[in-house]
């Protein structure tokens, strides 16, 4: 469990599956093409209760959830310990420094467990000013796909070093 200024970083369980999934929705129309989320519903099919705890449960993710007093106040995932798979922050947490310590801390346990030299995103439009912040980037242009837009980024491991 890390704490970081007020932050309560801890591996998500199965009884967290659905206040993640409800956290994730609040935010979900950041991630789609249309507003009304028409035509992502695999997208929305992903974040359901029973897919988090799916992910939650699979060895191949590592998933957390970052607590402030007491509640959830953003959740990270990183598939196959190279991939960060889900950052969300709750709209009420949003710019507290919250999905910087939470994709720091998964990078971070992702490396320790399985070192790599390549971390990959698939970044919302609004989040690609975020992750290049940390050091990610562009690899190719703006991917519509299934209802869901999205930048392919990178972070070389040796970049992320010298930022952090």
């Amino acid at each position: 469990m890390t704490t970081n200024s007020s932050l309560i970083i801890r591996p998500a369980v199965a009884t967290d599956a659905e206040c993640v999934s409800q956290l994730i929705g609040s935010v979900a129309n950041r991630c789609t093409i249309s507003p009304t989320g028409d035509g992502a519903e695999l997208f929305y099919s992903s974040i359901s209760p029973q897919a988090i705890g799916c992910y939650i449960a699979d060895a191949n993710f590592l998933y957390l959830v970052g607590l402030r007093n007491g509640k959830l106040a953003g959740v990270v995932a990183v598939r196959d310990a190279r991939h960060l798979f889900h950052l969300f922050v709750a709209p009420a947490c949003q710019y507290q420094g919250i999905g910087t310590t939470l994709a720091l801390r998964a990078i971070e346990l992702s490396l320790a467990a399985s070192p790599s030299e390549i971390f990959t995103v698939n970044a919302s439009l609004p989040s690609v000013p975020f992750y290049a912040r940390l050091g990610f980037r562009p690899q190719g242009s703006k991917i519509e796909d299934k209802g869901v837009a999205f930048v392919p980024m990178q972070l070389l491991i040796s970049v992320l070093n010298t930022v952090s």
